[in-house]
């Protein structure tokens, strides 16, 4: 932790009230004055309903590390308007270079760091200490973690894909279960094993590979292409190769020695943290539930339907989007259910934004 806090200019920390994100919190501000950040969506505490990735919402959890640790705080509140303007939406596509399917949860930690980034240039992250301790949901449910394929694949894409607007014909052409299955064996492949292991220990030993070589890097593109579109430096500190590498080979019958996910890290930050977040379920980082910001994306998709020369209507399953384009939103939507919304949307920025035409 010591090499990260090295820096010509001071640091702050992006505080989630989660165990990883208050772990870096507390251990920096033993160091010395340090600021926090957090973001937070106007109306999202006294509003939310737990959903399939979060169980409860981050604010109250801020706040007790805040009084814990005592670091130089600020909420950055977001509101719905500012999530689904298109602007910010062709911004943040721009920066990935690539469309997604995550949306608001791209969009807000792209604003999060603009936000920062009026007040600091070096930020310090809990990234990583999921994938190094085994802290996700898919991490543990017999039926993910021994499902032929990557695991997280196997609990958020059961009613959901990405793919679900797009052509039928297309989807059939790409194949997409059969690249999934080659991309999956290929990993498989790779992973280093040890001698002796039981069946649980093989698997997990390859659960946790999958989600270092695989899962992981996609975050860590994602924070660096968001915070250096605004020109912010974000160290992860769990990603330190010695931290990886030691408690990669750590069994995991350690790792969950209590029973419960990341037991390692809860038990050597017990005198670091609050008791709350220390019992604190895995919380994912957090996306609107706001039924406003789902119907903004309806109504964005009816706008391109109606216009000849959007360049995805080649694409789309021109009878599934006008479906998804007319549904009206529930009382509350998850990241999971706007999966196809939000690929539909990014890939015509996309397509527009480096003119491509397309002759199917």
């Amino acid at each position: 932790m010591g090499r990260q806090l090295v820096s010509d200019v001071p640091l702050c920390s992006l505080l989630s009230g989660g165990l990883d994100s208050s772990t870096i919190t507390a251990l920096a501000a033993k160091r010395g004055p340090i600021r926090s950040f957090a973001v937070d969506f106007a109306g999202y505490a006294e509003n939310f309903r737990p959903d399939e990735l979060c169980v409860d919402a981050d604010a109250p959890f801020v706040q007790d590390l805040v009084r814990h640790a005592a670091p130089d705080h600020r909420d950055i509140l977001l509101d719905t308007g500012e999530l689904a303007d298109p602007q910010v939406r062709s911004t943040v596509v721009r920066a990935w270079d690539l469309p997604q399917f995550i949306g608001d949860m791209n969009t807000s930690l792209y604003m999060l760091f603009r936000a920062v980034r009026e007040h600091s240039t070096v930020a310090l992250s809990g990234e990583s200490a999921d994938e190094v301790f085994g802290g996700y949901a898919w991490f543990h449910p017999p039926a993910a973690v021994h499902a032929d394929t990557f695991p997280w694949l196997a609990l958020l894409m059961r009613e959901h894909t990405p793919a679900d607007l797009l052509d039928r014909d297309l989807r059939e052409s790409l194949d997409l279960p059969a690249y999934t299955a080659d991309s999956y064996r290929t990993a498989l492949a790779e992973v280093p094993h040890l001698s002796g292991q039981d069946d649980l220990e093989r698997r997990m030993r390859e659960v946790s590979y999958l989600h270092l070589t695989r899962f992981l890097p996609a975050l860590l593109d994602r924070k660096d292409r968001m915070s250096m579109a605004v020109g912010l430096e974000v160290r992860v500190p769990f990603c330190d190769h010695r931290l990886v590498e030691y408690v990669f080979n750590t069994p995991w019958a350690m790792k969950t020695f209590d029973g419960r996910e990341k037991s390692l890290l809860r038990a050597a930050v017990r005198d670091v943290v609050p008791e709350s977040i220390l019992q604190r379920v895995k919380s994912p980082y957090p996306a609107t539930q706001d039924p406003a910001y789902d119907q903004a994306l309806r109504d964005e998709l009816r706008a391109l339907l109606s216009d000849r020369d959007t360049p995805i209507l080649s694409l789309l399953d021109r009878t599934a989007a006008e479906q998804a384009a007319t549904t009206s939103a529930g009382e509350t939507t998850s990241t999971v259910s706007r999966y196809a919304l939000e690929m539909a949307l990014d890939l015509n920025v996309w397509l527009q934004s480096l003119g491509v035409r397309l002759d199917l």
